[in-house]
């Protein structure tokens, strides 16, 4: 018997659109402030802001349902982040919010669960800090998770165009979002109502592919997507954008290939940075797994610890891609 995902969808919607309208307005009207995290990463208001609000309207809709989200709240805690606290709780202040810092603290690390349970969402709100402080391509991603498979998708990109040629102005962004088994939809994040499917390019032509990475050499090894792009003869220089909107740029068909190799050994992808854009994707045609051309495993926890990398194709060349990929040592 087949379930219905649809309340799943317009809840999962809802978040993103209103984390997303946060996000923007905080790039837009301040230098977001940063912290740096253990792992040397860094958080912005903006993060926490939106993790906070996804981790509230899912709460209100399904309170049972737990979240593994990217960010927790500890070093909130500490005294000395009052003043950045302050910040958030003044943004949340400009849309009729007036939580209490322990209510903001308390919704970000709701967000909190780490291992495998038979559902789950998995959230990243602001996949790609880095690209939102350039005031590049970020995504707020969220995705829920049930019996070890993505059934549904919400991927928020304030910064890309619903097409190449259209502006950011004018769409107010992009909401790429997909039910298993029921494709992939767009539209765009300042106009709710207006969808239209997506699918994956049918180019089958090496020469004549796109493919995307990350920006970031620390994500993911260029020279390794060199190597594999001068073997299997792309000519086209590759697309640099950060975050889950490669996925997007996949889906719609105007890039045949993203990969995300590993940059050292022992590296575990995290799951909130692939599940909505994994599924968008495949819902367009497309294929995902990582290097070795497994399945990407969500039955692991926070972490894809049965997996190395990412290799994300429209499907016509994914063969090939894992072939050469193992001949240039990534494997």
């Amino acid at each position: 018997m087949s379930v219905n995902y649809e309340r799943e969808l317009s809840v999962a919607i809802e978040a993103v659109t209103e984390a997303a309208r946060l996000c923007r307005a905080i790039s837009e009207s301040i230098s977001p402030e940063t912290m740096e995290k253990q792992d040397r990463s860094p958080v912005t208001i903006a993060d926490y802001g939106a993790q906070a609000i996804v981790s509230r309207v899912l709460e209100a809709a399904f309170t049972n349902d737990p979240i593994i989200g990217e960010e927790d709240a500890g070093e909130l805690r500490d005294p000395a982040q009052a003043p950045f606290l302050e910040a958030l709780r003044a943004e949340y202040a400009r849309y009729d919010w007036q939580p209490s810092a322990d209510e903001i603290v308390r919704l970000i690390d709701r967000c909190g669960q780490q291992e495998y349970c038979s559902r789950f969402w998995t959230l990243d709100p602001i996949d790609g800090t880095k690209g939102f402080l350039r005031k590049e391509q970020y995504a707020v991603s969220l995705a829920l998770i049930v019996d070890g498979e993505i059934v549904v998708a919400a991927v928020g990109c304030p910064n890309l165009g619903t097409s190449v040629d259209e502006s950011v102005t004018e769409s107010g962004g992009t909401l790429f979002t997909a039910i298993r088994g029921q494709g992939t939809l767009q539209r765009s994040l300042n106009e709710q109502t207006t969808t239209r499917p997506v699918k994956v390019s049918s180019q089958s032509d090496l020469t004549q592919m796109r493919f995307c990475e990350s920006v970031e050499s620390g994500h993911s090894s260029h020279d390794h997507s060199a190597q594999a792009k001068e073997i299997l003869g792309i000519q086209a220089e590759p697309v640099r954008l950060d975050s889950q909107a490669k996925y997007g740029v996949v889906a719609r068909g105007e890039a045949e290939i993203y990969l995300r190799l590993p940059t050292r050994p022992g590296y575990q992808e995290k799951i909130w940075d692939h599940a909505g854009g994994v599924l968008v994707v495949e819902e367009a045609g497309g294929r995902v797994s990582d290097v070795t051309g497994k399945p990407l495993d969500f039955r692991r926890g926070a972490k894809l610890t049965e997996n190395r990398g990412v290799v994300v194709t429209n499907g016509t060349c994914h063969d090939r891609v894992i072939e050469v990929l193992k001949q240039v040592g990534v494997q």
